[in-house]
Order: C-alpha cells, then sequence, then structure tokens
C-alpha cells in the first residue's frame, strides 16, 4: 500500500510540475520559471532560448550558455532545442531552508555578440517531510494535587516544509484525564487536565500525540507522552512571565548575559526552593549556544552566535522545586538575533571577453559581475565602484549584477592594459569593502603604417661600383604589435629612361638595405631618384614611401678626347696642318686645341703642355696653360723651319691623372700669303684700353674672388653655378669679315659638347633632372697652388689674360641672364 502511494505521488508531482510551468515575462531582462522540487533529471522547465527570443538555430554559434550561481548545477540547457531541463534532484529544504520563496538564479550568456540574460526559477514545495518531533517520548511529572484545568505546555512539531504542508495539526489518543489546549500551531501546544489524577488508581499515563500536515497526501509524526503521577507538593514554581523575549547582538563574546529569569513558589522549606534548567526536550542548537545558572536562572552566551546562522531561538525552560513530589513551572525565552556588519561583500568576476580589440566600438561588454553580502539590511546593501577612470564603466544590469562596458575609445600604442580595480562596499557602519582586480588587455589591430624618420634621403655613391654594393639601408618603424609590426620593403617600380628601375637597384625585404644591382656610371647617370615602400604584414596591410636621391660621384675613367677643328687639327695619328704668315706678330696666336673630358669637376679640367723635341732649338710657339691656344713667343726668323711639328700634351686634373696628345704641323708662308690668324688680344679689349698689367691683375683678382672665397655663400653658390656652366674655360677665334672675334660662349660650347655623351639624372618620376651637386667647378685652381709647378705659364701673356677676363665677364652676364 505504501509503494502505491509513493508511485502515485511521483506521477502527481511530474504532472503538478508541468501545470506550474508560468509564462514567462520579460521585465528589465529577467524571465521567470517554476517548477517542482525533487523532479526528476531531464524534466521540462520551460523553452529558454524561445522565451528569450534566441533562434535556436544559432545557439550552437553564438556560444549558449548557463551560468548557475550555486554550488550545483540544478538545472541544465539542451543547446540544440533551446529547453531547460532539470539536471540533478532538487531539495528545496537542502536550498532555501524554510525561507518562504526559494528561487534559483541563472544567467544566459550568448556571445558574438555578448548578451546577457537573467532567469529566475522558482522552486515549488511538495509535501516530502512529515512533522517531527524533538524527541520520541517525553516524560511528564503531574502531582495528583494538581487542579482540573491545570495546563502543561508541549513542544510544537516542526515541518520542512513550507505553506499549506506546514501547517499543523495535532490530535490526543483518547484517554479521560486530558485534552489538548492549542491556541497557536506554530507557537504552543498545551495538556489540560480535565479529571482530578489519581495516584493510587493511575499511577502512570501512556498517551500518543500525533501531528498531520495540510499536505497531500497527509504526513503525521507523534511523539509518546509518559505521565507520572506524583504524590502531594500541592504549589509549582510560577515564572513572572510566561514569555521572555529578548534582543542579542551577533558575535556577542562567551559568558555575556542574554536574560535574569525569576520564578517564585508559594510553598515552604524544600518544596519552595527552585533550580532553573532547560527542558529536556531542549534543541541542541539551543544547548550548544546558551547557558543557564541553575541557581540564578542568569541565560549567559556560551557559543559563538552567527545571525547568518540562525536568526531566532525559542528556549524552553522550566523551574523545578525542591518538594515531594517536585513541582515545575515553565517558561518561554525568545532571542532574537541582531545583525551586525560583520560580513564583507564577495564579488565574483565571470565571462571575461579578453582581450579588448582597439576597435571595439563603446558599449562591449567586456566582463560580468556578481556581488553578495552575508549580512541584512544596509549591511548586506552593496555599492560597486570602479577606478582608476578610464574608458571603462559598471553598469547595473539586475540586482547585484554589474556588466563591464567599454565606454570610450582605447588605443594598445598609448596604454597596452588596464588594470582596474572593482571596489564593493557595504552600507553597514562602520563599512566594509573588498575590491576585485580585473587586468583588460588591449588586442592590436593595424591602424598604423611603418614611418620612416625622414620623407628623403641622399646617397652618394663613387661611379663604377662593385654589382650587388651595399649603397644604403631604409628603416621604417610600426608601433604596432606582432605581425601588424612586421614590415617589409619593397622598391616602387619606375622606369629610368629605356629601363626598369629593378635593373639599377635593388631592396632586400626583411633588412631595407639597397643594392646597386650594376656599376653605376656618372657619365650616362649623374642622378637617380626613385621611391622604397614599406608595408606591415596587418590585414588589411598599411605602408608608407620613402624617396632616395642617389648622386652618381664622378671617378676619373675618361681620358682627354682631342676634338677637330674647322682648320684641321687631329690627334697625333693624324696631325693637322696650319698655315702661318712669316710675319705675324709677337704673341699672336695661330692655332687652338680643342679638347673634351667625359668626367666633370677636376677630372674634367684640361690643361695643354707642349713637349719638347729633341735636338731642336727654342721653339718659336707655346701653348695656353688652360687655353690650348698656340701662340708665337718671338718673331719668326729664315732660319726656321718652313714645317714645325708641335707635340701638345692634353691632360685633366683626375687621380689618376690621365691624358692625350695632338700632333700639330705649323707650315710658314710668305707675308703675302693670307693665312688664318688669331689675336691675342680682341679689338674690344684693346679698345677698352686694358694693359698686360691691368688685365693678369684683373684676372687674378677674379679667380681668387671665384675660387678662394668662402665668406659669403650667395658668392659661393653663384660662382660655382658659373663655373659649372662655364666649365674648363677656353677662347676660340673665328674669323668674321676677315677679323678675329672672341666668342664668350666657346668654353659653354666645350662643355655641353661633353654633356651630350652622359644620360641626364632622373628622378622618382622618371623625368631628367640636372642636379647643382653632381658638378665639381670647372676652373682653374687658385694662384699660388696649382701653377707652382709651371713657372713659365706664370707669366702668361697679356693677350690671354685679357682674353680669358673677357670670356669670363661674359660668361658671367649670359648666366646671370638666365637665373
Amino acid at each position: 500500500m505504501m509503494f502505491c502511494e509513493r508511485k502515485d505521488l511521483g506521477i502527481r508531482q511530474l504532472l503538478l510540475s508541468f501545470i506550474l510551468h508560468t509564462a514567462w515575462e520579460v521585465g528589465s531582462g529577467q524571465v521567470h520559471y517554476s517548477v517542482l522540487e525533487e523532479a526528476k533529471h531531464g524534466a521540462f522547465v520551460g523553452r529558454i532560448a524561445q522565451d528569450l527570443g534566441l533562434e535556436v538555430g544559432e545557439l550552437v554559434p553564438r556560444l549558449f550558455r548557463v551560468v548557475s550561481k550555486g554550488p550545483r548545477d540544478y538545472l541544465e540547457v539542451n543547446a540544440q532545442n533551446g529547453i531547460l531541463f532539470v539536471n540533478s534532484r532538487i531539495d528545496r529544504e537542502e536550498l532555501c531552508a524554510r525561507n518562504p520563496v526559494c528561487s534559483i538564479h541563472l544567467e544566459v550568456i550568448v556571445d558574438k555578440p555578448l548578451q546577457v540574460f537573467h532567469v529566475e526559477v522558482e522552486i515549488k514545495d511538495i509535501n516530502d517531510n512529515p512533522p517531527v518531533f524533538s524527541v520520541k517520548q517525553k516524560n511528564l511529572s503531574i502531582a495528583e494535587s494538581r487542579l482540573i484545568e491545570s495546563q502543561f505546555p508541549l513542544e510544537v512539531a516542526s515541518d520542512a516544509d513550507i505553506g499549506a504542508n506546514a501547517l499543523l495539526s495535532y490530535r490526543l489518543s483518547p484517554n479521560e484525564y486530558f485534552t489538548l489546549d492549542i491556541k497557536n500551531k506554530e507557537e504552543e501546544i498545551k495538556l489540560v487536565l480535565k479529571k482530578q489524577l489519581d495516584r493510587e488508581e493511575t499511577p502512570e499515563l501512556h498517551l500518543l500525540l500525533t501531528v498531520t500536515d495540510g499536505g497531500k497526501p497527509e504526513l503525521t509524526g507523534t511523539v509518546r507522552l509518559l505521565i507520572t503521577v506524583l504524590d502531594v507538593n500541592d504549589n509549582a514554581p510560577e515564572f513572572d512571565k510566561t514569555v521572555y523575549k529578548v534582543k542579542l547582538l551577533e558575535n556577542t563574546s562567551n559568558g555575556t548575559p542574554v536574560v535574569q529569569l525569576n520564578a517564585t513558589d508559594s510553598d515552604e522549606g524544600l518544596n519552595s526552593q527552585i533550580t532553573y534548567s532547560f527542558t529536556s526536550d531542549i534543541s541542541p542548537d539551543v544547548e550548544a549556544k546558551f547557558h543557564i545558572d541553575a541557581v540564578s536562572g542568569i541565560i549567559k552566551v556560551k557559543g559563538y552566535i552567527d545571525f547568518e546562522e540562525i536568526k531566532l531561538y525559542k528556549i524552553q525552560v522550566e523551574a523545578t522545586d525542591k518538594g515531594t513530589p517536585q513541582l515545575a513551572g515553565h517558561c518561554r525565552v525568545v532571542v532574537e538575533i541582531l545583525d551586525t556588519n560583520d560580513n564583507i561583500p564577495e564579488v565574483v568576476v565571470t565571462s571575461l571577453s579578453l582581450p579588448v580589440r582597439e576597435d571595439a566600438p563603446p558599449g562591449t561588454v567586456i566582463a560580468l559581475i556578481s556581488v553578495s553580502d552575508r549580512d541584512s539590511g544596509a549591511n548586506g546593501q552593496v555599492t560597486c565602484s570602479l577606478s582608476p577612470p578610464g574608458p571603462f564603466t559598471l553598469v547595473s544590469t539586475f540586482r547585484n549584477y554589474y556588466s563591464l562596458v567599454l565606454e570610450g575609445t582605447v588605443d594598445r600604442e598609448s596604454v597596452p592594459a588596464y588594470e582596474l580595480v572593482m571596489t564593493a562596499k557595504d552600507g553597514g557602519t562602520p563599512a566594509m569593502w573588498t575590491t576585485a582586480r580585473i587586468s583588460v588587455g588591449i588586442d592590436d589591430v593595424n591602424d598604423n603604417a611603418p614611418a620612416f624618420e625622414q620623407p628623403l634621403y641622399t646617397v652618394f655613391v663613387k661611379e663604377n661600383n662593385p654589382p650587388g654594393h651595399h649603397i644604403f639601408t631604409v628603416s621604417a618603424s610600426d608601433p604596432d604589435a606582432q605581425e601588424n609590426a612586421l614590415v617589409s620593403y619593397s622598391l616602387v617600380e619606375r622606369r629610368v629612361g629605356e629601363r626598369p628601375l629593378s635593373s639599377y637597384v635593388s631592396v632586400h625585404s626583411e633588412s631595407g638595405k639597397v643594392f646597386a644591382l650594376q656599376p653605376l656610371d656618372h657619365e650616362e647617370l649623374e642622378l637617380l631618384q626613385f621611391q622604397v615602400s614599406a608595408q606591415d604584414a596587418g590585414f588589411p596591410p598599411l605602408g608608407s614611401n620613402v624617396t632616395l636621391q642617389v648622386f652618381v660621384l664622378d671617378e676619373n675613367d675618361n681620358a682627354p678626347a682631342v676634338l677637330p677643328s674647322q682648320a684641321g687639327s687631329g690627334t697625333s695619328g693624324s696631325p693637322a696642318n696650319e698655315l702661318i704668315s712669316q710675319s705675324v706678330a709677337v704673341g699672336h696666336v695661330v692655332a687652338k686645341i680643342r679638347a673634351v673630358d667625359a668626367d666633370s669637376g677636376y677630372n674634367a679640367w684640361l690643361s695643354y703642355e707642349l713637349l719638347p723635341k729633341m735636338g731642336v732649338g727654342r721653339s718659336p710657339f707655346r701653348v695656353g696653360l688652360y687655353t690650348g691656344e698656340i701662340s708665337t713667343t718671338r718673331e719668326l726668323e729664315e732660319s726656321d723651319s718652313r714645317k714645325q711639328t708641335l707635340l701638345v700634351l692634353v691632360k685633366d686634373h683626375g687621380e689618376p691623372m690621365l691624358s692625350a696628345t695632338a700632333t700639330l704641323i705649323m707650315s710658314i708662308v710668305e707675308s703675302g700669303l693670307s693665312p688664318k690668324t688669331f689675336s691675342g688680344m680682341s679689338r674690344s679689349a684693346a679698345s677698352a684700353g686694358l694693359g698686360k698689367e691691368t688685365v693678369l691683375v684683373d684676372v687674378n683678382i677674379y679667380l681668387i674672388i671665384a675660387i678662394c672665397s668662402v665668406s659669403s655663400l650667395l658668392v659661393l653658390s653663384l660662382l660655382l653655378y658659373v663655373s659649372l656652366r662655364c666649365a674648363a674655360p677656353q677662347r676660340r677665334s673665328e674669323y668674321e669679315n676677315g677679323k678675329p672675334t672672341l666668342m664668350c660662349s666657346s668654353g659653354i660650347e666645350n662643355w655641353s659638347h661633353s654633356q651630350q655623351r652622359r644620360q641626364k639624372g632622373f628622378s622618382g618620376e622618371g623625368a631628367a633632372k640636372n642636379d647643382l651637386m653632381a658638378f665639381s667647378p670647372n676652373f682653374p685652381p687658385c694662384p699660388g697652388s696649382v701653377n707652382k709647378g709651371d713657372p713659365k705659364e706664370e707669366n702668361t701673356n697679356s693677350s690671354d689674360q685679357v682674353s680669358y677676363l673677357r670670356y669670363f665677364v661674359c660668361c658671367h652676364k649670359t648666366v646671370l641672364s638666365h637665373v
């Protein structure tokens, strides 16, 4: 029969769990369900995904999960269909004791994006606990002299259930002496004497007290009453109060008095001497926490009083006299425990979404935080704060639940990590608090492009470098991290003339070293301008460019070349013939050697030297050191050979020096003929009244200012530009209307002729470009330096000097007009 009742009970519980499933509601982000305790594993609780508005198909990809704050996972959710079910046995009495409301709070978390829902599942009570008495048998001693209607208090039964399941009713087994007086079923029941006792007739009574709860089915408990009838001691002690109510702070130290009881007995002698004690059916909790002095009736604390453990103690006390038989009076002491602020708040951090990306938008949830305090009232009210100030804030989402939320923007390059301190403080006096540290790392995104220290670098490289020669190293830095800061280098491909840039240079992708892939030729390429790109390995990749200007420096790798003149001058292999009148004046220019050098600067600065012939007397001719003009040193005599062969050595000023030779055959003819003649001084110079000494002094002064002065940057820059335009100045005389004329453009034409063989420098855009830094001044050295080795050339005839001066003046005017 018991088996059938249990089986029917289980079926009714399961059916009732479905019936009691309440419709969910969303209010402040909370969903409510209810389930009966003792429900079996797998029992349906609710369609939590559907009730939260989530699609079943996205539960697994979004990492749908349920987090319970309790020590056990009583409930579980099926991630495939979103149904909440019972995972393990739920004992409401174990979980919530006698609290009228018992709930399990769940956090439902889904990621991508992170969302948090609060679910409250109420545990409904079933009648699974019978009412019980603290003892199986209670012994009472009652004097036969006690009057009818005398009352004897009995301890009430307790039921772990709540509500109707804990509504108790009592009944006494049938007898003729006693009945029950029930005023408050939860507080006290009394045994009332309804017939005078007679010890001689009935020395003992055996009664059964039965208690029944209000559940369905009903459950019962019993206690046996053994009543011993005592002989005459007809006055029992009486307390001055039936109930003593006391308030006691928790954590009260041992030995602290709680209450002073007072009982009196109207008898005399031993019958009036009273001893105090707890009743025999006293609760073990009371016996562990309190002690009563048998003589004084003072109840003192003897254990640790904790409000969070027990909030109210009910103590049954009896005062017994020493008469024969002994009589006892009874009272009840109710001790209410008052809370003190003795528990610090507790903080639990869950569901950390770390690290935080730099580009995370404001409002991103970083962590979920729950706080609690075991105290009550203001002592258990917790407020939270976050420090230090920054881009994070705490947002209260539900009762004692907070979210750590990104409020502003974060930059890993400025702050790679945040050390946050959350402080939970209660409202007690004095207040108690606790802290929780949260380390929030910032995850890098590729938001910084590699950067060079400067936008342009100037590099000087000597020509004829070996292939693969390292000419420069570029370096870019990226403040990002890991692959976002991994920089690789590459050329920005352009065309340099007819050829691609990659045929000239290359850059190592990792080190940034720039190499010249082939020997560079100053005469072909004076300036190579290009760009190198630096790109990181982030996604998407970021990059920047830097410009390199590579100036190819000249080396003396080209020998002078003698140019053919209109008169037919040539090299040593093909001598040129010049006709000279015998009556030519001393110092007259009779011929001119024209030579060019493909190099630049001092490597292209040419000097001319007349090589002596063996076995021949003093030659009537000389050559200008820098002009290449052949002039007479004396009057021609009859004894002079009619054909004179001149061998002219043309040298540059490079290291090492390179040279070439030119051979001229000078044919002397009679005065009546009209040979081509050259004037050592132009008519314009003569008409200007410039004497030889004046011209010499002026030329020296000009050269000193042009070459040696460094006092003025403007003058030096102007003279440098003029020198570049008039490199290796030379004169030439041509007959115009039968008269020799000085042309100031001769030196420029010679320089331009040498440059026609060179390819101009190319910028990064591929356009031809001449840069003044790629050239060196091409003019004679300062007096007293270069000419020391040739004292003969120091006394250059006035005709040469005047022409040289006028050539410079003409060139300066021409250049300044272009400037």
